[in-house]
Formats: C-alpha cells, structure tokens, sequence
C-alpha cells in the first residue's frame, strides 16, 4: 500500500521537514528493492520526484551498452554520462524546491565522489539497502522477465561497496522489513542518519 502524501502516518515526515530539499540517493545491488522503494518513498514526501537510473539509459535508442558490456571503455563512459544525467536533473529539481529520489547502483567510491562533486552544493544523503545477497538474488529471479538480467558477480560488488563507502552514508538492513517499513524508516531517520560528504575531488 502507498505511503500517504506527508508520511505513513500523515505529518511531514523528518526528511521533509528539514528545510531546503536535499537530493537522497538509493543504491544497493541489482534487485536490492531500490525501485519499489524508491518509488513509495517520492510518494511520502509532498515535493518529490523519482529519478530512475534505468529509465534515463532506456532514452539511448541506439548504440547503448550496459556497464558490463562491451567495450568496456564505452560502457564506463554512458556510466558517467548516466550519472552526469541524473546529477543534472536532481539539482534543477532541488533548485526547484523539489526533493529528488535518485534509483541508481553506485558501485565505488571512486562514483559516489563523481555523484558528490557534481551535487556540490547542495547536501546528499546517501541510504545503501542492505538486504543480504541471497534476497537480491532470489528477487531477480521473479522479476518480470523483460527487467529479468543474468548478473554473476553480486560477492564481488557487495565486497568492493563495503570496503570503499562502507563508512559513507546510512547502510540500511531491511532484510527483516517490507518495502512500506522500509520507506518509512528512511522518511523519519535518512536526514539524520544519510548525509555524506565528499573524499575527495573527482572532476
């Protein structure tokens, strides 16, 4: 069930009531619950928009290459070009007094600082759902077979987030909760518990 506009209960929730919009951004490893849940937390908030990572690369009518693909050079470049897209867009939204909800894999520290620098100034709350590999792996398996992906390396991306942003932003566990839970929790805690800060410049 969707959240109501202002919160599960109704009332502004923390997050939106803490002045000027700040972009937050939900990462996690591929079927983590990143869209389901950033789909009801944009409908928690009262200015909100949902920014889909996935959505922006389906703009690329011809010529696109996954991260994994190849070659791999190109790849890594509409990375940063996705990025550089969804970056673009949540600060004209922030600017607009709207709290953009950015659905994105950032799978280094070396992405979060290139996300970070091209956010600056403005603040970003970082919130990494956690749910265990054998949970996003199962999920991608019921996923709708056209959004179905064969993905092998979910050891390996859960071992490099956790050793280089392990210490950055709130690493949220919600093996234990629904997706409405976890919405909830991230409207009444991200704004204290969220922020990141750059590492270092990457431009």
């Amino acid at each position: 069930m969707p959240l109501p506009p202002g919160g599960a209960v109704g009332t502004i929730p923390p997050m939106a009531a803490a002045g000027e919009p700040r972009c937050l951004l939900v990462t996690g490893m591929p079927g983590a619950g990143k869209s389901t849940v950033t789909r009801l937390l944009t409908q928690g908030l009262p200015r909100s928009a949902r920014l889909d990572g996935d959505e922006f690369n389906r703009m690329i009518v011809n010529g696109f290459v996954w991260a994994l693909g190849e070659p791999a050079d190109e790849a890594a470049r509409q990375v940063e070009l996705l990025h550089r897209n969804l970056c673009a867009v949540a600060n004209n939204f922030v600017d607009a007094g709207f709290t953009p909800v950015v659905d994105a894999i950032v799978a280094s520290r070396e992405k979060l600082d290139f996300f970070l620098d091209l956010i600056a100034p403005r603040d970003l709350l970082l919130v990494v759902l956690t749910p265990g590999i054998d949970v996003c792996k199962y999920r991608n398996t019921i996923r709708d077979p056209r959004e179905r992906f064969d993905f092998d390396g979910y050891e390996a991306l859960d071992a490099t987030m956790k050793d280089e942003f392990g210490d950055a932003g709130w690493w949220f566990d919600t093996s234990a909760l629904t997706p409405e839970q976890t919405a909830e929790r991230i409207l009444r805690e991200a704004g204290g518990r969220a922020l990141v800060r750059p590492h270092r410049s990457s431009i």
